[in-house]
């Protein structure tokens, strides 16, 4: 266990466990309509199962070697098909070769307390039909902390019987003409299916090109919008939140630390799914075209405000952008999701309805009905638990007694998955598989992503009552998930300080320049108050729009 891991304090939130595999270097190896053994943690164990499928995989190892190198002699494009895995020798792919013991891929993650999650590198719905996980359910991911690709050596859990289509033979590349510094997202992603074949990058969605470009910037790479509205979040969270201290705003929560649930989640829908967000989810609007003077008048409450003023500041909605506005009772969003979705399912709509909430909402009544009714009525609705370790002030250890909520779509005959959610490309991946298996089974999904809540809960909170300044800290500095994206980008050329630094300087000054706009707007009119809920307007609501004209009148200047 490394140092920060015996550091950081045990009562919530995640604490990264640094074991990893001692066995040698292994190797993916193709087989017939089958996939992984389970892999003990035990290593003595694991060896033998390890030994036992080198002798009964030697001669299809031949075979495929054989295969290979025809194939690379007659510069052939390799054939996709579907395969059962078995883990094998090899020699070090060079990627990982050189890594150190701090720069290995953990097996593991300790959250909740003394709750240990195997690590998986492969993307997997468990469906109702098939056994659960043994053990803890493994977390999803494919970037680890420090912003490089995983090696699948290094997994703690190996899926049993999926099927997943991965390449016979990496594709021959030029490597002179590859260099993705010239923005061009196509040549990060050759790049990254020329190293790792197997984890499916060409159908994650941050890597698809744009076929135009973008309303609010000048590119069509998916990737580095992402990235640059990551930092636009941020940005904002800062500046509002200040602004709330100054007095300037009423109230504002920040989404520090979980910006890449937003970003991965969204670009995996289109505007046809249905967004119903708690009130941590800013991110999934704003890639769908939400601007920051849009925000801004929210939070100020003036006559641009699409609420008309009657909403607490974060509290957005827009119907353009099928982005349901939030409620502040927890757990209102959960049965409205389904009902949205049944909707979909009767219109026979090729759509889904995703609903956010965090994992203190899993202990609501809504909670339960709304996973009840999804199952028993089979709509295709996503449950997206941002499981960040605090529901206010309770940590997740007194929010539940076991390792976190994914276990509890079993009971609901419901499929799930569990994602990192400080990983934008898991989640992204998870996502468009989530909704995928949602759309094709008519069926529920659960996904719960496992991530940190770095700021306090609201304005309204001090969040260094209940934990230490060490805790987030530790967490700021080890699993934030825009530097993980930034170390990525960094290391594929994507990127650099002098970059970096120019996205941050502008947007900054335009987060200020949409709030020095709303702010000198006036406030939605008093008549507003009185329109919106009935189509015309009944007796006694006349009578007290008439009164408060005349209480106006009689202060005059006072309103």
């Amino acid at each position: 266990m490394s140092a920060l891991a015996s550091s950081l304090p045990r009562k919530g939130g995640l604490r990264y466990c640094t074991r990893y595999s001692s066995i040698s270097r292994l190797k993916i190896v193709i087989r017939d309509q089958r996939f992984f053994s389970s892999k003990s943690t035990n290593s003595s164990r694991f060896m033998s199962s390890v030994q036992a499928l080198r002798q009964e995989d030697d001669a299809l190892e031949q075979a495929v070697a054989k295969k290979t190198r025809f194939r690379a002699s007659q510069n052939e494009s390799p054939q996709e098909s579907v395969h059962n895995v078995a883990l094998v020798d090899q020699s070090p792919n060079p990627r990982y070769e050189t890594a150190t013991n701090d720069e290995k891929s953990p097996s593991e993650l300790i959250y909740t307390g003394e709750a240990v999650i195997p690590i998986t590198s492969f993307l997997h719905i468990v469906t109702p039909e098939e056994d659960s996980p043994r053990g803890i359910w493994p977390i999803f991911r494919l970037l680890d902390e420090n912003g490089s690709i995983r090696d699948p050596v290094n997994d703690g859990y190996y899926n049993d019987h999926h099927t997943v289509k991965i390449p016979v033979v990496p594709a021959i590349i030029d490597e002179e003409n590859l260099s993705p510094k010239d923005d061009d997202l196509n040549k990060l992603l050759t790049i990254l299916e020329r190293d790792f074949p197997l984890f499916g990058f060409g159908q994650n969605p941050l890597f698809q090109t744009a076929k135009h470009e973008y309303p609010d910037l000048p590119t069509r790479n998916t990737l580095m919008r992402a990235y640059t509205q990551m930092i636009r979040l941020r940005t904002m969270d800062t500046i509002l939140q200040d602004a709330q201290r100054q007095g300037r705003i009423s109230f504002y929560m920040t989404c520090r630390g979980e910006e890449a649930i937003h970003f991965g989640a969204a670009t995996a829908l289109t505007l046809e799914d249905t967004i119903f967000a708690q009130y941590r989810e800013a991110g999934a609007l704003m890639w769908r075209g939400f601007s920051l003077l849009q925000f801004a008048d929210q939070c100020f409450s003036n006559e641009s405000d699409l609420g008309r003023g009657r909403q607490m500041p974060v509290h957005y909605g827009s119907r353009a952008l099928n982005y349901q506005t939030i409620s502040s009772p927890l757990g209102t969003q959960l049965p409205q999701a389904v009902g949205a979705a049944y909707r979909s399912k009767l219109q026979k709509k090729e759509s889904v309805s995703i609903a956010f909430f965090g994992e203190g909402c899993a202990s609501t009544v809504d909670f339960h009905s709304a996973c009840n009714f999804a199952a028993t009525l089979k709509v295709p609705v996503i449950f997206f638990c941002r499981n960040n370790g605090y529901a206010i002030s309770t940590p997740a250890t007194e929010q539940y007694a076991g390792d976190g909520i994914i276990s509890r779509c079993r009971g609901y005959g419901m499929a799930g998955i569990r994602v990192d959610g400080n990983d934008m490309l898991a989640v992204s991946a998870a996502v468009h598989a989530a909704k995928a298996y949602a759309i094709e089974n008519s069926a529920p999904v659960m996904i719960e992503a496992m991530t940190y809540r770095q700021g306090h809960h609201s304005t309204s909170d001090d969040s260094l009552r209940y934990r230490s300044e060490e805790e987030v800290r530790g967490h700021a500095n080890h699993g934030d998930p825009l530097q993980r994206m930034t170390s990525f980008l960094n290391a594929y050329g994507m990127l650099d300080e002098n970059r970096r630094t120019q996205l941050e300087d502008a947007e900054k000054l335009s987060v200020i320049k949409a709030m020095e706009a709303a702010e000198k707007k006036p406030p939605p009119h008093h008549r507003e108050l009185f329109q919106d809920v009935y189509k015309n307007l009944p007796t006694h609501l006349e009578e007290q729009e008439e009164k408060l004209r005349d209480h106006i009148s009689l202060y005059e200047g006072k309103y």
